[in-house]
């Protein structure tokens, strides 16, 4: 052990499968109950590019079939996802500094480097939220949300999502290591 290594605080463990799934259907719940929707994140996303378009190009932005309407709900910042969205990011950012797992690095960049690592995330979340804008949710908002309330789209969603991940990660050298 070197004197670094003495200074380090180990980091604590992962919950248990089943507790992390019980304590995520009790998180859906309650926000069923008390904002009236599901969990969700591409609707900030999407939101967030109409207010940036607005921004940048109002005219167009306003225009657009698909983004204009999104201006009409007021600012990024007064609709109900986007506080959902920051308040899972805060959420998730207190957790790790807790169980002392933040570090700056890339996962799974020793199996196939670090560039390749990145340009894989990269391709792999544009066509997720591609995807999700699609079959208009995202695994939170579709397959969570939706199966929970019985939805028949969230339950071929989640099947869909979960098949394809397992065809990309054979084909492409499978997942991290």
């Amino acid at each position: 052990m070197q004197i670094s290594d003495a200074c380090e605080i180990p980091e604590r463990p992962y919950w248990p499968a089943w507790l992390a799934g019980l304590a995520l259907g009790l998180v859906l719940l309650l926000t069923f109950v008390v904002t009236g929707h599901g969990l969700g994140a591409t609707g900030f996303t999407t939101r967030l590019s109409a207010w940036l378009g607005d921004a940048v190009a109002p005219n167009w932005t306003q225009g657009n079939d698909y983004l204009g309407p999104m201006l009409e709900g007021g600012p990024v910042l007064s609709s109900w996802i986007t506080w959902q969205v920051l308040g899972v990011f805060a959420g998730a950012l207190v957790s790790a500094l807790l169980a002392h797992r933040v570090r700056w690095r890339v996962e799974g960049a020793l199996s196939s480097g670090r560039s390749t690592r990145l340009l894989k995330a990269l391709v792999g979340g544009v066509l997720a939220g591609f995807g999700a804008r699609i079959a208009a949710g995202c695994t939170s908002g579709l397959g969570l949300s939706g199966s929970a309330v019985l939805g028949v789209a969230g339950f071929v969603f989640l099947g869909a999502f979960f098949a394809a991940g397992l065809i990309v990660s054979r084909v492409t050298g499978g997942g991290v290591k």
